[in-house]
């Protein structure tokens, strides 16, 4: 029953003594008002007139008899008719609350069957991922040992395990990347050819899926090659996201062209060979400290949007950063260029620092455009020092630097003038200082260049 549902009154059954009653007193009415009536027809003084009053005397008590009798029947005809309406009600109030209960019994049951089927559901799901999870760790656990095998043959199937182990479960690539990193990292002996196969076929699953615009890219992956041997390293064009390759000995032919390096790319202390970085996009900071190049360098077109650090490295072959983009401070402090090194049309928008550099062949800023200060402190040109062409926006400092070949500042533009405090120049070299530049002879081999 509804908590706002009316208690019903309880149906009392008419006792049949009570109708017995009602008829007699129906009756005694009836023969009172007969007595009442006769009584005063008899006090005609006619006899004709008298008898027609007994008579109607008579009827009249008849009349009140049945009209009492009538009015009783109505009575219990309307208590019929209430207790019919009431039953009817009782039944529809009665078939409505068995409804409402059949209705809540169904919901219920259709809950628990419910609840029944999620539980199912999830034991299932569970057993099926603990199934799916045992598989991957057998697979896992198998090419890791196929990749520690002494057969070159057996850890190339191990790689390629890893691989696809990778391709078919994303949320393991992160982990192989780092085996396979680990196992690049790992010594190896030198002029072995089949582990040098063997690494190589390791170098490209990885720069494999490190193309962004590739379907099989993983997305997210970081590369910690920190003291790895890497064999003709190909990373052109692909995505470097905080690529840390410190101490790394690149040898052969290494190609980092058209990549994107997403936070820091570190290749401090990194040993080269013949390397290209051109057309490299760069949104944090390179680090190329205390590197060393052995062979031909280039840069050409990068753009260095977060800064490049140069520092005490060293070029041992041609060097060209033409057309090349630096957005924040970049330094080349202590480093040496040992054959020519090209920086034509290239853009400095931060600051740059060139100090205790040592240019061995050919230094070309010809078109070099540098927005903020630029620093050739105690800089060495051991050959022609060309900046013709080029445009300084902020101050210019070459403050002891020695120039042993031809300087050039043909066409050269300058906010302000250049500062070349007891900077020198060789005698004879046919050179081309900024305008209202002092030049005095300091003996028969150098001129002495110093600030008016």
């Amino acid at each position: 029953m509804a908590a706002d549902e009316p208690p019903e009154r309880q149906l009392r059954v008419l006792p049949w003594w009570l109708v017995l009653v009602g008829l007699l007193l129906a009756a005694a009415l009836g023969w009172l008002v007969l007595d009442l009536l006769l009584t005063e027809a008899d006090r005609a003084s006619q006899p004709d007139t008298r008898a027609t009053l007994r008579i109607d005397a008579i009827r009249t008590g008849l009349t009140v008899i049945a009209g009492t009798g009538g009015g009783l029947a109505l009575l219990l005809a309307a208590r019929r008719q209430w207790i019919a309406e009431r039953s009817q009600r009782h039944q529809e109030t009665v078939a409505a609350r068995d409804q409402a209960h059949r209705d809540r019994v169904q919901a219920h049951a259709e809950s628990v069957a419910d609840a029944t089927q999620r539980q199912q559901d999830r034991q299932s799901e569970a057993a099926e991922h603990d199934a799916a999870e045992r598989r991957l760790t057998e697979l896992y656990t198998r090419a890791v040992e196929l990749l520690g095998n002494d057969s070159a043959a057996v850890r190339l199937g191990g790689l390629h395990a890893l691989e696809r182990l990778g391709q078919d479960n994303p949320e393991q690539r992160p982990t192989i990347v780092a085996v396979l990193c680990a196992y690049l990292r790992m010594p190896t002996p030198d002029d072995e050819p089949r582990e040098t196969e063997v690494r190589r076929t390791a170098q490209r699953v990885l720069t494999r899926h490190l193309h962004a615009d590739d379907a099989a890219y993983w997305l997210v992956v970081t590369l910690d090659l920190t003291g790895a041997r890497l064999v003709d390293f190909d990373a052109a064009g692909c995505t470097l996201v905080d690529a840390d390759f410190t101490g790394a000995v690149f040898t052969g032919a290494t190609s980092f062209v058209g990549a994107t390096a997403r936070g820091r790319l570190g290749l401090g202390a990194a040993v080269f060979g013949d390397v290209r970085f051109d057309d490299l996009t760069a949104d944090a900071e390179v680090v190329l400290d205390d590197v060393r190049f052995g062979g031909q360098a280039s840069f050409d077109r990068a753009g260095f949007l977060g800064g490049l650090s140069c520092r005490r490295s060293s070029f041992a072959g041609p060097t060209s950063f033409g057309r090349t983009t630096f957005d924040q401070p970049t330094s080349f402090d202590g480093t040496r260029f040992v054959d020519d090194a090209s920086f034509r049309e290239a853009i400095f928008q931060g600051s740059l620092s060139v100090e205790h550099t040592e240019f061995g062949g050919l230094a070309e800023f010809r078109s070099a455009r540098f927005a903020s200060m630029a620093l050739f402190r105690w800089t060495v040109f051991g050959a022609e020092a060309l900046f013709e062409q080029a445009r300084f926006t902020d101050s210019a400092n070459f403050g002891r630097a020695r120039f042993h070949s031809a300087a050039s500042f043909e066409g050269a533009q300058f906010s302000r003038r250049p500062l070349v405090d007891q900077a020198r120049a060789a005698a004879g070299g046919g050179h081309v200082w900024p305008a209202d530049t002092t030049v005095e002879r300091l003996d028969d081999e150098w001129l002495l260049l110093v600030d008016s």
